[in-house]
């Protein structure tokens, strides 16, 4: 709580050194009110300046094999796209691949030394170097955008790098038709090798705009999310990832099915987690959690008979989590979700408010049901490994190099490099 606190006063720190004290605390405000992508500036060309970058050269000396450099949007602490980038970085270099990082567009950190030290302290303890903006960046073999913003620099650097895209999920569809979906949709024209999360991308972008691609698929952390002992037994509970600001969850279609649970079975209790909603008005019993830890989540899920899980786009990580925490989890149906979860191991439903109140009621009443499909999930779960996810992204990597290399290419970028070609 402490360090997360002290990011907060930082990015306050931050924003008063930009914007002015007034123009601080009205943004502050306006976060407060409105949840994430709700401080644009009023500067145009101030914000969207990373679209118009003409040139990011790296350092002049030859690249040597096995290399990466990521373009990544600054971030927050809990950040799940984060969270799966930097796993990745980890485990490539346990597997002998070299990384740094690039952060474009800071606004969360005032120095690359104190990004580094909060992605070591709240995510994973990187070797990798941290460099904020476009300045003294090392030459690579790769050089991989992770999100539409930092597709546009990436476009931009000059040279021999093999250029990629870790594509978790479709982000036009994150937006209104208008500005940001169609600079996020022009991303996927730019030419590069694409390594997605999942074969829904991997078959979308490949087929409406041409990407070569490569999926992975998910795993879990089965530190964390494990079957834990059950309290209160006689209270069935359902888990609602309740995250208003994202609404590819769908979270007031969410409340909708939860409230029609709550009449047809009034003595189930409900757990929303994921953002602060004590200020919606919830008339059905319930423990708004707000944000929490990994730990707390992954007890939430364990105290709980069902969840309701909403994805309209990319299937999120956490049913497979709610799985192997011996959760019975509901979504709705869709290419998005069943490239991953099918009928054995989820109730997929189509997204009507009918459909899915009768799939979380069936769960609740039917204790045989739900059971025997816990049971068939967890099994699933068990084989979802986050190292079998990163020799999946190595595995792509190699298809990249050879994908992007030149018949002519450099005889370097052919050599292998230590553990990095032996996945």
């Amino acid at each position: 709580m402490a360090g997360l606190i002290g990011l907060r006063m930082r990015q306050v720190w931050n924003l008063t050194k930009r914007h002015g004290l007034w123009g601080a605390l009205s943004m502050v405000r306006r976060r407060l009110a409105q949840g994430p992508g709700s401080l644009k500036s009023r500067n145009v060309f101030t914000h969207y300046d990373f679209v118009r970058v003409a040139k990011v050269e790296l350092a002049a000396e030859k690249a040597r094999a096995g290399t990466l450099l990521w373009f990544i949007p600054d971030f927050n602490i809990g950040s799940g796209g984060h969270q799966t980038i930097f796993r990745t970085i980890m485990h490539l270099e346990r597997m002998g691949w070299e990384s740094n990082i690039v952060i474009v567009s800071p606004t969360n950190h005032a120095t690359a030394e104190l990004a580094r030290q909060d992605i070591c302290d709240y995510f994973f303890p990187l070797k990798a170097k941290v460099f904020m903006g476009f300045e003294g960046l090392p030459n690579s073999e790769f050089v991989i955008a992770t999100g539409w913003q930092t597709a546009y620099p990436v476009r931009a650097v000059t040279g021999d790098a093999k250029k990629l895209y870790f594509v978790q999920d479709f982000e036009p569809s994150f937006y209104p038709m208008g500005t940001e979906s169609v600079l996020a949709d022009n991303t996927y024209r730019f030419g590069f090798y694409g390594i997605t999360a999942g074969g829904w991308l991997a078959h979308k972008l490949k087929a409406e705009y041409g990407m070569q691609t490569h999926p992975i698929s998910f795993g879990v952390d089965h530190d964390c999310y494990r079957e834990r002992p059950r309290r209160e037994q006689q209270i069935k509970r359902v888990f609602f990832y309740a995250r208003p600001p994202t609404p590819r969850r769908a979270f007031e279609f969410g409340l909708l099915v939860l409230e029609a649970v709550s009449r047809r079975l009034p003595d189930v209790q409900f757990i929303l987690a994921g953002w602060d909603v004590s200020d919606y008005l919830i008339p059905f019993p319930h423990l708004s959690a707000g944000v929490v830890s990994p730990e707390e989540l992954a007890d939430a899920f364990s105290q709980c008979d069902a969840a309701l899980i909403l994805s309209l786009t990319n299937l999120s990580l956490m049913p497979l989590e709610l799985m192997a925490s011996g959760c019975a989890v509901v979504s709705n149906r869709g290419e998005c979700v069943e490239w991953l979860l099918n009928d054995d191991v989820a109730l997929l439903t189509e997204p009507t408010l009918e459909a899915l109140t009768d799939a979380l009621c069936h769960l609740l009443q039917d204790d045989a049901a739900r059971q025997a499909q816990c049971q068939r999930a967890m099994a699933f779960a068990r084989q979802q490994h986050w190292e079998a996810s990163a020799e999946s992204f190595a595995q792509g990597l190699l298809a990249a190099r050879q994908a992007l290399t030149p018949a002519h290419g450099h005889a370097a970028h052919q050599e292998p490099v230590n553990a990095a070609v032996s996945v």
